[in-house]
């Protein structure tokens, strides 16, 4: 599996980041020590320039691993037309031990990048740079991970047996399936509906009453709440099949890559919400998690509404 064409590209573009990130760690590393904005030292001087050179190598690495998660769920899918029960994506990430860490990981690290630029770009708004030493401390936390999901990615595509027999999304994920999120299945549905819509309401009521950290933290738990939301109790409306619940297959062409934009909105509303207690001008970033957080639950909750409009019946 490791002489697959997209796979190859991966692993080559992951030697990429690991030796610029190198780079930019030991530089993040020595500006996090030594770095003194109140100094006129020709020491300061290098510090400052070799920060501009960190953040450029930073940037670069995010504008590349932003696409690059699409082209990794776009290889995972290619990669099921070639093991033996695999239908999906799904049955890839489960097809070895890593699968499912390595997806984590990705998505977290995606997290810490978006917050490192958003910190980034309010470092180098101001003449004092007051982010430049919490930045570089980020980024070294970040390195630390972006190193672990290298390894699980090219772990994971080496445990890769085309042989092998995996479960199907359909197996995956349902009530009879050993999987972690095969617990949620256990739970009555209604109770999950009435966490995630309530965990909707509780933004909005922290939004008004301006609540930085309450905000934030309902935030971090819609992310799991709606992504089993969407596995048990959504997906099935956008299917329009009682029995098919994988989180994948509605970014195929199917369904219209509905899953892209289910995604995106997801990520975006709960970033924004998550930035909020972090930064000063928090403002935009509530108004923005709130936006996009809306948007994500009236585009999840309008595939209920029209298949009940169509059939007259709840799945």
């Amino acid at each position: 599996m490791l002489l697959m064409s997209e796979v190859l590209a991966i692993l080559l573009l992951d030697l990429l980041f690991l030796g610029f990130g190198v780079v930019a760690f030991v530089l993040s590393a020595k500006i996090y020590k030594k770095w003194d904005i109140d100094a006129s030292s020709q020491a300061q001087y290098t510090l400052e320039k070799q920060s501009y050179l960190a953040n450029t190598i930073i940037k670069f690495i995010f504008s590349i691993k932003l696409p690059l998660l699409l082209f990794f769920i776009f290889t995972l899918d290619k990669i099921s037309s070639v093991i033996k029960g695999a239908m999906c994506a799904a049955g890839v990430v489960d097809a070895t031990d890593y699968g499912v860490y390595l997806l984590a990981l990705k998505i977290l690290n995606i997290y810490l990048f978006a917050i490192w630029l958003k910190m980034n770009e309010l470092d180098l708004k101001s003449e004092i740079l007051p982010y430049t030493k919490r930045k570089s401390l980020l980024f070294m936390v970040i390195f630390a991970l972006l190193v672990l999901e290298i390894a699980l990615e090219f772990m994971t595509f080496n445990a890769i047996d085309i042989d092998k027999i995996v479960s199907c999304c359909g197996n995956i994920y349902s009530s009879s399936a050993s999987s972690i999120i095969s617990a949620a299945f256990s739970i009555d549905p209604s109770y999950l509906y009435a966490s995630f819509y309530a965990l909707f309401a509780l933004l909005w009521i922290f939004y008004f009453t301006k609540s930085r950290e309450f905000f934030a933290t309902v935030n971090l738990l819609f992310i799991p709440i709606s992504l089993v939301a969407i596995i048990t109790n959504f997906s099935p409306y956008i299917y329009e099949l009682p029995t098919h619940h994988c989180p994948f297959c509605i970014m195929q062409a199917e369904y219209y890559y509905v899953g892209y934009a289910i995604y995106t909105l997801g990520f975006l509303g709960t970033l924004y919400g998550v930035m909020v207690p972090i930064f000063s001008d928090y403002e935009k970033s509530l108004k923005r998690s709130l936006l996009f957080n809306s948007l994500y639950v009236i585009l999840l909750s309008s595939y209920i509404v029209i298949y009940y409009l169509k059939n007259g019946v709840f799945l």
